[in-house]
């Protein structure tokens, strides 16, 4: 007698959606405003990232950092002379600095400001929405 092979099913559930979609609508309606600012001279970045931290705590938004972002250092190495002395050489470095700079959800008023904001010459900023 042969046995019979019992079939075994599974259900399949549908997933669950509670929690998913609570974080997915929260994910949806956070926007960020990811602030990269760079400059040569560390003093002049740094009164620059306080006069946008100050601009964006006026308007009661949260901001994350400044967070200090490695110094780039770009070398060059010259020969001091033109023609004879090779082993005559002198080093020059331009240091670049980096801020970053997180404003959570930005409001059209904190955008407006933080554009009108005048920045001293030699100050580099990328602005991102995320």
């Amino acid at each position: 007698m042969p046995l019979a092979k019992e079939k075994t099913t599974k259900s399949k559930k549908a997933p669950s959606r509670g929690k998913a979609a609570k974080s997915a609508a929260k994910a949806e309606s956070i926007s960020k405003l990811r602030i990269r600012v760079s400059a040569y001279e560390s003093k002049i970045l740094d009164a620059s990232v306080r006069q946008i931290v100050d601009t964006a705590v006026r308007y009661d938004v949260k901001v994350l950092g400044p967070i200090p972002l490695p110094t780039e250092i770009k070398k060059y190495t010259v020969n001091r002379a033109s023609f004879v002395y090779k082993n005559a050489r002198e080093q020059f470095e331009m240091r670049m600095h980096k801020r970053l700079i997180d404003i959570i959800n930005p409001s059209p008023k904190v955008i407006e400001a933080l554009t009108n904001l005048s920045l001293p010459s030699g100050v580099k900023i990328d602005v991102k929405m995320m």
